[in-house]
Order: C-alpha cells, then structure tokens, then sequence
C-alpha cells in the first residue's frame, strides 16, 4: 500500500506563506496497492490529485462524511470530466435522503455550476455504513465514529497490512476517563494494531477545552487513543486552519521530546508518501 497525503489541513483551505511547509489544502489522501486506486475525502486538496491522474480505469472516492472541507473539491476532479474514467464514490447511508441527492445539494447551482448529471464519467454511487467487504485486493471495513453529523471511519488491510483513517473524531466526548475501556471508545476497533493511522489531532489540550461539541480531538488525547490502539505510527491529521508552519513544529518537537512509547509519531504534511 502506498499512502500520500494531498491535503491535510481541516475546516477551511488556508493557503499562504505561513502553511507552505505543511500545506493549506482540506482532506485527501490517496491509497494505491496493486489492484486498486482508493481517494480518501474530497477536500481541495482532490483537485491537484486529479490533475495528476492519467489512464485510471477506476478510481475509488470514499467520503468519510459530507462537511464542506471534505466535499469542497470533488467538482475539481479532473477524472470525474473523463468519458473513459469509471468512479465510484462511497459514502455514509442515510435513513432520510440518498447519498447522491444529499451531494447534489453541494453538486448544483447556486453553490456549483456542474451538476452530478453533467460529468462524463460513469459514476456510481454507493450507500456504506458499518460493514466489512472486499475490494480488489483490499479488505475495506468502515464504521461510525463520533463526529457531528454521520461520520465513518475506515480500515483498509492487504498483504497483512493495516492503514486505518479516521480524520475527523472526538473519541473523548468531553469525559475525562472516556479512554478507560476499549470496548467503549469509538473507532477503537478499526485503529486496533494498526500498522499507520491517520488521526484528528486539530486542536492542543487547552484549545479542546474551548471546543467541546465540535467534534475534533486534541493531540494529547489522538496520542492516548493511538497507543491505547497499539498503532505502530501515527499521522496526526486535519490541522487547525490557524496553525502556522512554526507552531505545527514547535508541537511535533514538543511531542516527540515526550514521546516514551514505541509508537512513531509525525504531524501529516501535503506531498509526503508512506509504505506499507
């Protein structure tokens, strides 16, 4: 499996000379193995993404929930114009509205000009909520995560191998102890062992207190959860779009100067790839 973070900032793009080394653009990452290529959210980040992409037969999309920061891009796809591209975008079901008629909202004018009917592609639409299943050479297993409005997590293994994303998650809910009991903890069963994790870590402890309901984790907190997991490396994720270059490294110094475990630790940044 090979991992590459195109945007790793949340809530709201944040270019500017102060996010150069980190980058500015909202979740995607992609996921290719020998069979499959998987896109990880659709923030702005998907648009250089797709500029890249070239003789993809299928592209995978899966939307880990429909906010603004992880939608914004997908109109900027650049395979999704192509009449030879096949995509398949999965997302959370609903009980009220589809996932096509919930994108179309985003998908439409006033808000976007193209509509979902005017792309070129073949595009199909799938509904996934807590499930396992296979996909080419990947085993896919998504769950619900603790995130305002419905959120999935997702756990991807292959060749014995485990990436795991859950960008946007409060395993901690406010409560103190809530890391006390696995069996308890939300999106502990698809991080379980996993070989690298990609965690919301957007705001400091003290920043969190601020913040509660909001539905992001701290950095102290993604560490707990992280090790309680027993992930291998951790990729702390969706930064806060206030968070300058210079103070993303003054915490991973911080961090990794307290870091007593065997669990490798890093702040993700635009550009870099992992292999698994």
């Amino acid at each position: 499996m090979k991992i590459t973070i195109w945007g790793c900032r949340g809530s709201i793009p944040s270019p500017g000379p102060e996010t150069t080394f980190y980058g500015g653009n909202t979740s995607c990452v992609s996921l290719e193995t020998a069979e499959s290529f998987i896109v990880l959210d659709a923030g702005s980040g998907i648009r250089r993404l797709g500029m890249e992409l070239a003789n993809r037969p299928r592209i995978d999309i899966f939307l880990t929930h429909l906010h603004l920061d992880h939608i914004q891009g997908l109109g900027f796809f650049a395979p999704l114009y192509d009449l030879d591209a096949e995509i398949h975008i999965w997302g959370c079901a609903s009980l009220t509205e589809s996932l096509r008629s919930r994108l179309t909202r985003y998908l439409s004018p006033p808000i976007f000009p193209v509509r979902i009917r005017d792309f070129k592609s073949k595009l199909l639409i799938h509904e996934i909520g807590r499930e396992g299943f296979m996909l080419n050479d990947l085993q896919v297993v998504s769950d619900y995560v603790s995130h305002p409005s419905p959120t999935l997590g997702l756990r991807f293994c292959a060749e014995n191998k485990i990436f795991t994303y859950i960008p946007d998650h409060d395993p901690v809910l406010g409560l103190p102890n809530s890391l006390a009991d696995p069996h308890w903890i939300s999106g502990f069963g698809l991080a379980k062992d996993a070989d690298l994790l990609i965690h919301d870590a957007q705001y400091t402890r003290e920043e969190y207190e601020e913040h509660l309901g909001w539905g992001h984790c701290s950095i102290e907190d993604a560490l707990k959860f992280a090790e309680l997991a027993k992930v291998k490396k951790l990729l702390l994720f969706h930064h806060d779009p206030n968070r300058s270059d210079e103070e993303i490294n003054a915490l991973h110094k911080k961090h990794i100067n307290q870091n007593d475990s065997q669990m490798e630790i890093s702040f993700a940044k635009e550009g870099e790839s992992y292999i698994l």
